[in-house]
């Protein structure tokens, strides 16, 4: 090979490794640039908010949260309730109307309603065939956002019976129904050798808080959802899961008592009944050989198990719009015995003695009447004896010492009215509550000096009053007005 042969062979022989080193560099950059790409796109996966609802990216859920300054994450109620399963109206479930102040949810086994400003939740279940309301509390009231209604997300956990994890670390929130959670465990329970979930809607709630009721065929029990460790052993009859309290109703020989998350008994099991009266007051409503009487949630007796009914039948006053009939103007307790009615207050003191045929009015004859058991405003309920009718107010004391022959409640233009009537006369019971001072909620807020001057004005109109009309005797404004006359004549001397 000549000189000019061997020349041109090295000259090839730089080119190509100079090309292969291009190619090389080219290779590493572009490497370093698909690092960088995807680096950066999950830089940007984990700097932009993901909702993940029952395993699935639910992108547009996120357009529907507010971020307060202070961390608390607002939800729209009618807007999250189609993503979970719910439908949602505006008005009471109990009072249909289109007040867009209040709005409930329903589902197949339970609805929940929900009033501006207020932290409280009434529920009802569906499957108990029940008019009483139980409620749950809520960490921050509900608000209006554009005239919608919002409740923060400890709020939508407890509404709608769903688990709400916001990982700000990863910014993903994940979101989990009942329904999903439920299905989701069915079959995981058979590798703990139990057979199924309890099929009671009470107990499904459980699973929110990572507990499940699940039975063997025969007896009950509850077992920490994610690894199957016992809660309570599977060797009761029945449980019934009580969210308000987080405590289990279980009975075992047909009896029922009350059992902690933690194995602790707080109510024995010698009860035939035991249901959930009140949870401010710390109330159950028990029964034992066909008696009733009250409980706290330490077990001790508050109205002793002697009697033949406790609670009204609200359901034949609707309009009433009661959640209970259980507590009657937020303290009186209505019970039952030997046929006659008396009231107990929610600390176990009888208020008035069981002298009284019934409480509230049943319309008969009268088309436009409608039943009647509250006046709200004024904290009193309606009180029957030999057909005849008089109030009682929160204390346990009548405003009036008379009876009249109704009292009842209209409705006209959506305004609510109360009417009584005495020797075939017509008087407005609200009218006739302020004449003896009786202060409604409204007036509440009064001075001192208002307060002085009605106390005056009640005292001397309920000494008229007391002088008009005793036991039986009905109302007769001429001889009030008269006797008011007579009194102030005698002031005056």
């Amino acid at each position: 090979m000549n000189l000019l042969d061997e020349d041109f062979s090295n000259n090839k022989n730089k080119g190509t490794k100079n090309i292969i080193k291009i190619i090389i560099v080219f290779i590493v950059l572009v490497v370093i640039a698909i690092i960088g790409i995807v680096s950066y796109m999950m830089y940007l996966q984990g700097t932009t908010l993901r909702v993940i609802l029952n395993n699935q990216e639910t992108p547009d859920i996120i357009n529907l949260l507010d971020f307060e300054a202070d961390g608390t994450i607002y939800v729209p109620i009618r807007a999250i309730s189609s993503y979970l399963g719910y439908n949602c109206y505006n008005g009471e479930y109990s009072n249909k109307s289109e007040d867009n102040s209040k709005c409930y949810i329903e589902c197949e086994g339970e609805v929940a309603n929900f009033t501006l400003n207020s932290n409280k939740i009434y529920k009802l279940n569906l499957e108990a065939n029940e008019n009483n309301y139980t409620y749950i509390y809520m960490d921050k009231p509900v608000k209006a956002i554009n005239g919608e209604l919002y409740i923060t997300t400890d709020g939508m956990q407890k509404a709608f019976n769903t688990t709400f994890v916001y990982d700000q670390n990863s910014n993903v929130i994940t979101m989990n129904t009942t329904p999903f959670l439920i299905s989701m465990y069915a079959n995981t329970i058979l590798d703990y050798g139990y057979t199924q979930l309890s099929e009671n809607f009470e107990n499904d709630k459980a699973v929110v808080k990572n507990m499940l009721v699940v039975t063997n065929d025969r007896y009950y029990g509850v077992i920490n959802a994610t690894d199957g460790t016992e809660i309570l052993e599977c060797k009761y009859d029945d449980i019934i899961y009580q969210e308000s309290t987080g405590d289990f109703i279980v009975s075992s020989d047909d009896k029922y008592g009350i059992i902690g998350t933690d194995k602790k008994t707080k109510v024995d099991i010698n009860y035939d009944s035991i249901e959930l009266m009140d949870y401010d007051s710390e109330l159950y409503l028990v029964e034992r050989n066909g008696k009733y009487g009250v409980i706290d949630f330490n077990g001790n007796n508050v109205i002793y198990v002697e009697n033949d009914q406790i609670g009204i039948d609200i359901s034949r006053f609707e309009e009433n719009n009661l959640k209970t009939g259980y507590i009657l103007v937020d303290t009186l307790i209505p019970v039952r015995k030997n046929d006659k009615w008396g009231l107990f207050d929610k600390n176990g003191n009888q208020l008035v003695n069981f002298e009284y045929d019934s409480f509230g009015y049943i319309a008969s004859n009268n088309k436009e009447a409608i039943n009647l058991l509250v006046i709200p405003d004024y904290d009193v309920i309606v009180a029957c004896l030999n057909n005849r009718y008089t109030l009682i107010n929160a204390s346990g004391e009548q405003p009036f010492k008379a009876f009249v022959d109704d009292i009842y409640m209209t409705i006209s233009g959506g305004e609510k009215h109360y009417t009584m009537i005495a020797n075939d006369r017509t008087y407005d019971v609200e009218d006739y509550l302020d004449r003896l001072g009786v202060q409604s909620s409204t007036d509440k807020n009064t001075t001192t000096s208002s307060n002085t001057t009605q106390t005056t004005n009640t005292s001397n109109d309920e000494t008229s009053s007391n002088n008009q009309v005793n036991n039986n005797r009905t109302v007769d404004e001429n001889d009030e007005e008269q006797q008011n006359n007579e009194q102030e004549t005698t002031e005056t001397e």
